[in-house]
């Protein structure tokens, strides 16, 4: 009998017989009926690329990546924190998935403006507060439902042991819902973090104070027009969202083995 492959692997095949058709796709029609729209050769983004260099790349995406970073742990702890005071004084409820219900229907174009305004004072360092504050302000929603959703699931006999024995709302977050949450959260996690790196990636967009960062590159192949570049950075972008992703997938793996199906 043959071996039968696993999961995983056949998922790993699967994905990259995905890849393979895609740039062949793409190669084609860069050299066919979209040459004239100046669709580059996935070999011209990759010589692109292999020009540039890690001197360029790794200057360009440290700032960005600092911004993404510190908005996402501001967003999260935000997220966890007021998801902790739903549980704990229930009445709160409506007032926090409120907040976050706005946070998620505001466009970002329409907020980034407020933020530009607010810190229009000059910023030390390399850390764009707009941008840190665009990346919070994006994962605070996903975070924010999933792990309510989470906190919610705990099961109800747990729950009753914990209160049968003196234990109020606060023993009974910390001892049981929290370890049912852990999944949700993963998951949530799982996707703020690609929407921090959007966030941050917009941020600097739209202020375009600070001289370096992801957005500030792609302004500059754009104005010298070097498609193959901008197409380089923006292939790189994408790469970190799926390694984010791919990080919290394997996080939710280890951290809670006993629910593999809620975690990619």
């Amino acid at each position: 009998m043959a071996a039968r492959t696993s999961p995983p692997a056949q998922a790993a095949v699967l994905g990259g017989a995905g890849v393979l058709v895609l740039v062949a796709v793409w190669w084609v029609a860069a050299l066919s009926f979209l040459q004239k729209y100046l669709v580059p050769t996935p070999g011209a983004v990759l010589r692109a690329t292999v020009d540039a260099g890690w001197g360029f790349y790794r200057p360009t995406f440290g700032p960005t990546l600092h911004e993404a970073t510190l908005g996402f742990l501001w967003g999260v702890a935000a997220a966890l924190l007021l998801s902790a005071v739903v549980l704990i004084i229930p009445i709160a409820e409506p007032l926090v998935m409120q907040l976050a219900v706005v946070t998620y229907c505001v466009p970002i174009v329409a907020i980034a403006p407020v933020f530009i305004v607010i810190n229009n004072a000059p910023q030390p360092g390399q850390v764009l507060r707009t941008a840190v504050e665009l990346a919070a302000l994006s994962v605070f929603f996903t975070t924010v439902v999933g792990t309510v959703l989470g906190l919610r699931s705990a099961d109800p006999a747990s729950l009753d042991v914990v209160h049968v024995y003196g234990g109020g709302r606060v023993q009974q977050l910390v001892r049981v819902r929290l370890v049912s949450a852990l999944p949700h959260v993963v998951s949530a996690l799982q996707i703020a973090a690609p929407a921090a790196w959007l966030g941050a990636l917009l941020g600097e967009f739209f202020d375009g104070r600070l001289e370096g960062g992801v957005a500030h590159a792609l302004v500059q192949a754009q104005q010298s027009q070097d498609v193959a570049l901008a197409w380089s950075i923006g292939l790189a972008c994408a790469v970190v969202s799926g390694v984010f992703y791919l990080l919290f997938g394997l996080l939710g793996r280890l951290v809670t083995p006993w629910s593999k199906g809620r975690t990619a």
